[in-house]
């Protein structure tokens, strides 16, 4: 990530704005991260982001991870999207079918002046040099987690109790919200976007004012 960035709350569309004025951070792409525990609203956020950036494309990384990498997947990730964006290539990308259970076939993904990078890890160490910002969905894990075993139903129960202790491993070896620049919260009516901890002097561990502790995950 190249510059600090000072969001204060507003829109998304004020957001979008701050993000068009970011240099490029991967060839000529601005990468923007999304991450946050399972359930905390990420693709939903994203969505609604990238229409107000005018319709950027956005990259899940459920099309990435499988069920046998559910955080395995950098080397791949790096060599089939990052490593040709950085070139100012198309990349192509082959989607994960978590039904089937096996990959597709390559999907293309040109390089645009924006990129959404949603998923749970998209703040990882390994991607964040070619991040022109992360944004960390702001909901704690235990909360996040009951929303997504309520909206996946039983059906995905068995899913849910290997994704949860899975998770926990990531966070614990390679956090990402300590990097964020920006925290975003879901209120009654859209979304409110604070400075996050990257922008304090102690990236680490420093709490916007009124910022409560996250949850130990």
């Amino acid at each position: 990530m190249n510059v600090p960035f000072r969001p204060a709350p507003g829109s998304l569309g004020g957001l979008a704005a701050r993000i068009r004025r970011l240099p490029p951070s991967c060839g000529p792409v601005r990468l923007v991260g999304v991450d946050g525990h399972a359930g905390s609203g990420k693709t939903t956020f994203t969505r609604e982001l990238a229409a107000a950036l005018d319709g950027a494309p956005v990259l899940r990384l459920d099309d990435i991870a499988s069920h046998d990498e559910l955080f395995d997947w950098t080397g791949r990730l790096l060599e089939q999207v990052i490593e040709p964006l950085a070139h100012g290539r198309t990349a192509h990308y082959s989607p994960y079918d978590w039904r089937a259970r096996r990959f597709g076939p390559p999907r293309p993904l040109p390089p645009a002046p924006v990129l959404l990078l949603e998923g749970v890890g998209a703040g990882r160490r390994a991607l964040r040099p070619h991040l022109a910002l992360l944004l960390w969905l702001d909901l704690p894990c235990e909360e996040a987690w009951a929303r997504g075993r309520s909206r996946d139903g039983e059906e995905q129960r068995e899913f849910w109790n290997g994704w949860v202790p899975a998770e926990r491993r990531h966070f614990a070896a390679d956090p990402s919200r300590p990097f964020a620049d920006a925290l975003v919260r879901q209120r009654e009516e859209g979304y409110e976007v604070l400075p996050g901890p990257a922008g304090n002097s102690e990236t680490d561990r420093a709490l916007t004012q009124g910022d409560e502790p996250p949850a130990v995950c």
